[in-house]
């Protein structure tokens, strides 16, 4: 069975959204691949690119190495950034609202004062999060427990006019049909969200790779990517670096997985994915270009 033999939606499903305005800039689904720099306000992201983590001790070092790295992914070519301030590895400490806040919104506001023609997104799933980084400039939520039944995230997107993703995420990796109830979580989160308010051409879908989900129901998202098709809206993967990668690299650590996460890039931008979340900007970029000239058949390339 695949993803469209089980998504429950009459061929060929909704229409797709063409474009989704995010801050200044439109993004034209299908057009070409878009890259989502990760930027990990943190002091233990599973990958090792926390910025707490080397910014101990000197007030504003997190601030300015973030804006560092924000200027370093924009002139690589990043599209939009992905500011969080809260780990979501696995038996990660819970942050308190406060404390997140102190994180992420120093660098969401100067991020967006210094590079005002990029998007900035949040990478929360607590509204005083997500609506203080509005506040800030930010203008696309990302919201990793998109499934759950909460709508709040929902509701201040509807309210504030911002587009949001809706990740696919479980507390525990227990289905007895995989495929089918990723679907099925997927639409019915897309249903709160429109019955919240939220305009289809503002909703992303993510399937939520490594969240809630075991190494081989990793690999079956990425075998049938092209079903999220079925649903008519902008998809967004987020497999980079992620340890099923490693572990098919014979556990191989973060920093040594972007071989790895570049094969997830061409493949899901073959299955027609929209946009790819990613810590290593240029490398992605590259591999996006080459992939979207062989996929992306509107787009007009270089002949000689």
């Amino acid at each position: 069975m695949t993803l469209a033999d089980n998504a429950g939606l009459p061929s060929p499903g909704p229409a797709p959204v063409l474009s989704t305005q995010i801050g200044r800039r439109t993004f034209d689904w299908g057009s070409r691949t878009y890259i989502m720099g990760i930027v990990n306000v943190t002091p233990d992201s599973f990958s090792g690119d926390g910025l707490l983590s080397g910014a101990a001790g000197r007030p504003g070092a997190a601030v300015e190495a973030a804006l560092l790295q924000a200027h370093r992914m924009a002139d690589e070519g990043a599209d939009i950034l992905d500011v969080g301030g809260e780990s979501t590895r696995p038996g990660h400490d819970p942050v308190a609202v406060d404390e997140e806040m102190a994180r992420v919104i120093p660098v969401v506001s100067a991020i967006c004062a210094a590079l005002p023609n990029v998007p900035v997104s949040v990478d929360t799933s607590k509204p005083a999060v997500a609506s203080a980084a509005l506040d800030a400039g930010a203008s696309l939520l990302n919201d990793v427990c998109g499934v759950s039944p909460e709508d709040a995230i929902a509701s201040l997107a509807a309210a504030r006019g911002v587009p949001l993703v809706l990740m696919h995420n479980r507390a525990q990796p227990h289905y007895r049909d995989f495929i089918a109830e990723l679907m099925e979580d997927l639409r019915a989160a897309l249903d709160r969200a429109t019955a919240a308010g939220v305009p289809r051409w503002n909703l992303i879908v993510d399937p939520g790779f490594g969240f809630g989900k075991t190494p081989a129901h990793n690999l079956m998202v990425m075998r049938e990517l092209s079903g999220l098709r079925r649903l008519g809206q902008p998809v967004l993967l987020g497999a980079s670096r992620k340890s099923t990668i490693g572990l098919l690299l014979g556990g191989l650590p973060p920093d040594e997985r972007l071989e790895g996460t570049l094969a997830t890039t061409a493949i899901a931008i073959a299955a027609g994915v929209d946009m790819i979340r990613v810590h290593d900007v240029r490398a992605n970029v590259r591999a996006a270009l080459v992939a979207d000239a062989i996929y992306r058949e509107e787009r007009q390339w270089p002949t000689g």
